[in-house]
């Protein structure tokens, strides 16, 4: 079925604007957290980042010419992100543990799928609809998640994703036809390569599948698909359509492309490093600069949240945070008292453009001792 000619759709970011402008009104150290983040930049829009270079290749197949593009807000509505998605409550990811939440009702988008939402109510795309058309969109951008502190991983990330659709009558859309659309923008990121499907689980996809590929003789997990479940098209008001829909992070790909081995890489600005970022281009250190470690010992509440934890040293470190690592955690009520608990982490310090002094890591070290007693109301142990 012919695809109209795509257009780039810009979601008004009215109720977006509102809930920053509360936000800028608090002072709590949450609301200085998510401020932080949202100002980082977006690295699949900047120029010479190999972010933006994914997003170039992927959306410039064949299989996606004519798709409409889509920018849609990063603080959207906790109903629409996690109810119409088939996430009801209690599912784990709803957790404020996994989850920025601005307010009550608001969160931080921790996946671009919401974008299906967005689009699916754009006036011109309800016409569109009624007119019995077949309708493609990618989207992509930043999306946020309380995560662990290492090589791999931050709370601030990129995805793209796609949506094809067609009316059950007159438009035959398959799983076939899915995979295929993946082979070409999997070869378009990493030239021929080896990739293979597998049946998975997602919330808004039935059937679903995850794709391999091999890069550098290592299997690494490049994306998540599968066929757009009708209850959740239903959720949008939208009947009598199927298609198939896709979605990747960035930075796994990135990653395992160049053979990067740290991921606060892709957001340095030392130009050794930028020259560097090259997709395919392998990775060679600029300098190898040793790391610091530190342990942290404290007794704290049970009801304590390690990804809570890790925002904390990440607000005080920064990018010279390279790894936490929890390294033990003991209850003993006769010892530390009812509904109380010891954790240890071990926090190795690095920098990516010079080598941290002892008296550096101690200064920070001492501000993240200092900020657990505090936020956390924590005792820490000296050791």
């Amino acid at each position: 079925m012919q695809k109209v000619p795509g257009r780039v759709y810009f979601v008004p970011r009215d109720e977006e604007e509102r809930v920053l402008a509360g936000l800028a009104l608090r002072s709590d150290a949450e609301a200085a957290r998510l401020r932080r983040v949202l100002a980082m930049l977006d690295l699949s829009r900047t120029a010479g980042s190999p972010l933006k270079e994914i997003v170039d290749r992927a959306g410039g197949v064949e299989s996606l010419k004519g798709f409409d593009e889509i920018v849609i807000p990063e603080i959207v509505s906790a109903h629409i992100l996690f109810d119409l998605f088939n996430m009801p409550p209690g599912h784990p990811a709803r957790s404020a543990s996994d989850t920025y939440y601005v307010d009550s009702d608001h969160v931080l988008r921790t996946h671009d799928t919401v974008f299906w939402y967005y689009y699916l109510n754009l006036p011109e795309i309800k016409e569109r609809i009624k007119n019995k058309e077949a309708l493609g969109v990618i989207c992509y951008g930043k999306v946020y998640r309380k995560d662990e502190i290492d090589r791999s991983h931050m709370n601030v990330f990129h995805q793209f994703g796609g949506l094809y659709i067609g009316p059950d009558e007159g438009a035959t859309i398959t799983p076939d036809n899915l995979k295929e659309v993946l082979s070409e923008i999997a070869e378009s990121i990493f030239g021929k390569i080896n990739y293979r499907f597998y049946d998975h689980n997602f919330p808004y996809t039935d059937p679903s599948y995850e794709m391999e590929a091999e890069i550098n003789g290592t299997w690494i997990e490049m994306l998540g698909s599968g066929m757009a479940r009708k209850s959740v098209l239903s959720n949008f008001g939208l009947t009598g359509y199927h298609g198939w829909a896709f979605g990747f992070g960035l930075e796994r790909l990135a990653m395992a492309s160049m053979n990067l081995p740290d991921i606060r890489l892709l957001w340095s600005e030392d130009p050794r490093v930028t020259k560097q970022l090259k997709l395919g281009q392998t990775y060679q250190e600029v300098s190898e600069f040793p790391p610091v470690e530190r342990d942290i010992s404290f007794i704290v509440s049970t009801d304590f949240v390690p990804n809570d934890y890790f925002d904390l040293i990440r607000d005080i470190g920064g990018t010279q945070v390279e790894e936490v690592t929890q390294t033990d955690k003991y209850e003993n009520a006769e010892k530390f008292g009812k509904d109380k608990v010891s954790y240890t982490f071990r926090i190795t310090y690095r920098d990516l453009g010079k080598t941290l002094t002892n008296e550096e890591v101690n200064v920070v070290h001492a501000k993240v001792e200092e900020a657990t007693e505090k936020e956390f109301e924590a005792t820490v142990r000296q050791s």
